[in-house]
């Protein structure tokens, strides 16, 4: 954990890019508390809370998981995580410009808006790689060459889109998440600590987004294809 102003971090990526990974990393780092979204349900779920209960009834029908059943949850977390210090890493939500919208009300809200949307950037190709080789390794039959194409296309289609957003609100950071993990922590852990030095010294500055995937030399590029 170091010491300093503290951070409040959402992550905008594909599936395989390895965001819960580095959601841990950041967390550990700065000791703010990883609020993944899909843990949070998993969460209410075993603990048959009221909104546990209301996700049970929704994944009973094969359905999925309202937008104001999630949101409520990441409400909860980050009033916890306010009254903790006031830090938190965001995984699992915006998935949608809707989403994207009413976690920064909710933010508004609590006086807890993100300091920084770090966008994990990432090839398609790799990426199914990485989910197919994940599939084997945990047995998920239903992980197919085709399912995953689908779930990044619907990533391209619903979730890309709130890049541009961010951008324009300056809040921005990509990084290339097509290097070993701990390549790209460190990448992650550099760019952030940079931008904690200035992020609560001058709120009325307007900022620019950060595009830091073609650093690959400083930290370590991944290895080139064999023929």
């Amino acid at each position: 954990m170091t010491k300093g102003p503290m951070m409040r971090v959402l992550m905008v990526a594909p599936p395989g890019a390895g965001k819960g990974t580095q959601g841990a990393v950041i967390a550990t780092h700065f000791g703010i508390p990883h609020i993944a979204t899909g843990d949070l349900l998993r969460d209410h779920v075993a603990r048959r809370t009221p909104l546990g209960q209301a996700v049970q009834a929704h994944l009973d029908q094969g359905e999925l998981v309202p937008d104001e059943i999630v949101l409520d949850m990441v409400r909860e977390a980050l009033a916890d995580a306010a009254a903790t210090g006031g830090g938190y890493v965001l995984d699992g939500v915006p998935r949608t410009m809707a989403q994207a919208r009413a976690t920064y009300q909710i933010g508004l809200e609590l006086g807890m808006t993100a300091d920084v949307a770090l966008h994990l950037k990432a090839d398609d190709r790799e990426l199914e790689r990485r989910l197919l080789a994940r599939a084997a390794l945990e047995g998920r039959s239903d992980d197919t060459e085709e399912t995953i194409r689908r779930r990044l296309r619907v990533y391209h289609e619903l979730t890309h889109p709130i890049v541009a957003w961010y951008g324009d609100r300056g809040i921005f950071v990509t990084v290339d998440a097509m290097r070993p993990a701990d390549q790209v922590g460190r990448e992650i852990l550099a760019a952030l600590e940079v931008m904690r030095s200035f992020v609560h010294r001058s709120p009325d500055q307007p900022r620019r987004a950060v595009d830091l995937s073609g650093l690959g030399a400083a930290f370590g590029e991944l290895p080139a294809p064999t023929p």
